[in-house]
């Protein structure tokens, strides 16, 4: 295995110079292994010669990162392409390595294509470049084959058909999520990652969490449709892969279609510009069980309102089972048709609440697991003050949560479990920035007072009774969470009160939060509505 990437390359052959020789004798050069910021203040992308063929590929990946650097922003090339490096593996192949599983991932959507369009233009050689992460380049395992190196297209492509219904695939072929014993071939794109085994429950969504199991077992006394509904990124999606996923294992005869709302309207629409309109309702009206997610994107759109409405109803009539997921409860669609709607509601209709502050921590501490995994960590975990942080900062879905602890992965590897909060801070800095609302004191102060039916005055004032003193406290406690201003200062609009008074109401909540849900769901939405 000899290295040609960056420095920021772990070390693999050892210090010091081997066989340097003068006639035709291989110089080979060690990678010496630096901090991202090393690599990231310097010379990006920059290779070591092992030889005249490793200095040909260094220069070649030295322009290439040259002109990436400039063609995207400073954060999102040092997040993703800095530590990259190019190796040459034992068969002489030449790889893109990149630290984690993550940033190989992220490259090979986002800027793969554009990689190999530049590296062929400039590689006199015109010899593939492959992609890995360090864990497949160091274990030999190569990920992409020699066609799918040769052409780029071949490794981005995803399949996507319409249903379950398919030829199984050949021996030794991909037959579902990694891991996991005796699924069924992918289908209607589904998403491996979204199953039962990585979904994380809590009191916002024990129950929907407790339906779908229900659903995906075939049990009888089903209800029918179930529509699961809250807002978006939250876990219903998950919930309807975790189902299908479910659904073929236990009853790999039974056929499964899951779609996309939008997938559903293109594919009709599709159906009716080639004459194929009975095929298509001949092939969902087939289907044992249909999900369809983000159901409220069809409403207004009356002809596959009505296509879908027939579907529904025939499916039903069959015993077939339907479940749904939308943004909003059927009763506030008023835009749909009303004998949709009405259909809708005739089954179960199962809210998806915004996962509070506990369940928010569970998802970390999961998906942590499963990064450790996927990215062969020794030890996965992070910091209790950080995994705070991030519980308390990305609220608004778990989707942002999630990435902001991919990034964090991403940008340090297996080093998460040792990074302080300083560290997270400054690399969650760029999308910090662009999330964040200034909250003042006085709108803490409106809100609790708004949401404790009690006057602003009151906040500010002597009066000590308990009714007064706890929305107190839980209003300093949030000014202290949601600002950056000083004890003394909160103090100071507290109704003069002295720090060490705010001091004490900030610890008294964080008591009494950890065993009261009522005040802890409090000030979830006390937050929630601060950050807009």
């Amino acid at each position: 295995m000899r290295p040609t990437g960056e420095a920021s390359c772990a070390e693999r052959d050892g210090p010091g110079v081997v066989g340097a020789g003068v006639n035709g004798t291989r110089k080979r050069s060690i990678a010496m292994k630096v901090g991202y910021a090393g690599s990231a203040s310097g010379v990006a992308g920059q290779v070591l010669d092992y030889g005249a063929s490793g200095g040909l590929a260094s220069a070649v990946w030295s322009r290439a990162c040259a002109v990436l650097k400039g063609e995207m922003s400073e954060d999102t090339f040092g997040s993703w392409l800095a530590q990259a490096c190019v190796c040459e593996d034992p068969a002489g192949a030449l790889v893109l390595v990149t630290p984690t599983g993550i940033a190989r991932d992220w490259i090979r959507r986002n800027a793969w294509r554009r990689i190999t369009d530049l590296w062929g233009q400039t590689d006199p050689l015109a010899r593939p470049l492959g992609l890995q992460s360090r864990v497949e380049f160091e274990g030999g395992q190569c990920s992409l084959g020699r066609a799918a190196l040769a052409d780029p297209a071949t490794a981005i492509a995803i399949a996507d058909p319409i249903s379950s219904d398919l030829p199984r695939p050949a021996a030794g072929s991909s037959a579902g999520p990694s891991g996991i014993s005796g699924r069924p071939p992918r289908a209607a794109g589904l998403q491996e990652r979204f199953t039962f085994e990585t979904f994380v429950a809590g009191p916002a969504n024990e129950f929907a969490h407790a339906m779908a199991r229900r659903v995906a077992s075939w049990s009888d006394g089903h209800f029918n449709p179930v529509v699961f509904h809250g807002p978006y990124g939250f876990g219903k999606t998950h919930l309807l892969n975790a189902i299908a996923w479910e659904a073929m294992r236990v009853a790999p005869q039974k056929k499964v279609i899951y779609l996309t709302a939008e997938r559903f309207l293109s594919s009709f629409v599709r159906a009716l510009m080639d004459r194929a309109g009975p095929a298509f309702k001949e092939e969902l009206r087939a289907a044992d069980l249909l999900l369809i997610d983000d159901v409220h994107f069809i409403a207004g759109k009356q002809s596959s309102q009505e296509e879908l409405f027939h579907t529904l109803a025939a499916l039903t009539q069959d015993g077939r089972r339907v479940v749904f997921t939308a943004d909003r409860a059927p009763t506030a669609m008023s835009e749909m048709d009303a004998r949709l709607r009405s259909h809708l509601q005739a089954g179960l209709v199962c809210a998806v609440e915004p996962a509070d502050r506990t369940l928010r921590l569970g998802i970390l501490e999961k998906k942590l697991e499963l990064l450790a995994r996927q990215q062969g960590f020794a030890k996965a975990g992070a910091r209790p003050e950080v995994l705070q942080f991030l519980a308390d900062r990305f609220t608004d879905s778990v989707r942002e949560l999630e990435g902001a602890l991919n990034t964090l992965v991403a940008r340090t590897g297996d080093g998460v479990a040792q990074i302080g909060l300083d560290e997270v801070q400054a690399i969650l800095r760029p999308h910090l920035r662009g999330g964040e609302k200034r909250i003042t004191i006085d709108e803490i102060q409106k809100a609790t007072a708004e949401h404790y039916a009690m006057k602003q005055v009151d906040l500010i004032s002597e009066r000590r009774n308990r009714a007064i003193a706890r929305p107190r406290q839980a209003a300093m406690w949030l000014a202290k969470q949601l600002t950056t201003r000083s004890l003394p200062d909160i103090g100071r609009r507290f109704g003069g009160r002295d720090h060490t008074t705010v001091l004490h109401a900030v610890r008294r909540i964080e008591e009494l939060k950890a065993g009261d849900a009522q005040l802890a769901r409090d000030l979830e939405v006390l937050t929630r509505k601060l950050r807009g």
